[in-house]
């Protein structure tokens, strides 16, 4: 599996630039992050328990923190930092984010959430 050979947080754009050893190059949302969090306080505990993160759309990371060799912690400023960010899952992210998302925006418009925007 490709591994990361540059990281890097742009707090303004709250995007988590990343690129791997593969040559893959990925810019991740820091809402995007927080709403697919490997935690189980997101993902639940099984199959189908996945819990929809409603107003994370102004979300930003305050700190990353190595995890061993293999993965990362994010300290987002909901103060939520229990998500292990293996490489894995960070390149799964970035593959399929645009599904990804458009699942997420599907979710909110199924739960009657509306999805404020971010002054640019």
């Amino acid at each position: 599996m490709p591994t990361p050979t540059e990281l890097n947080l742009h707090q303004h754009s709250r995007v988590l630039e990343i690129t791997f050893d593969d040559g893959a190059h990925f810019n991740l949302p820091c809402e995007y992050l927080r709403v697919y969090s490997p935690s189980a306080e997101v993902q639940g505990h099984g199959p189908g328990q996945r819990v929809l993160q409603l107003g994370k759309e102004d979300v930003g990371i305050d700190k990353i923190e190595p995890v061993g060799h293999y993965a990362v912690c994010l300290h987002f400023d909901d103060e939520h930092n229990t998500g292990i960010y293996s490489w894995d899952y960070l390149y799964r992210l970035g593959s399929e984010q645009e599904q990804l998302w458009r699942e997420y925006l599907a979710e909110l418009e199924k739960a009657g959430h509306t999805r404020k925007t971010r002054p640019s």
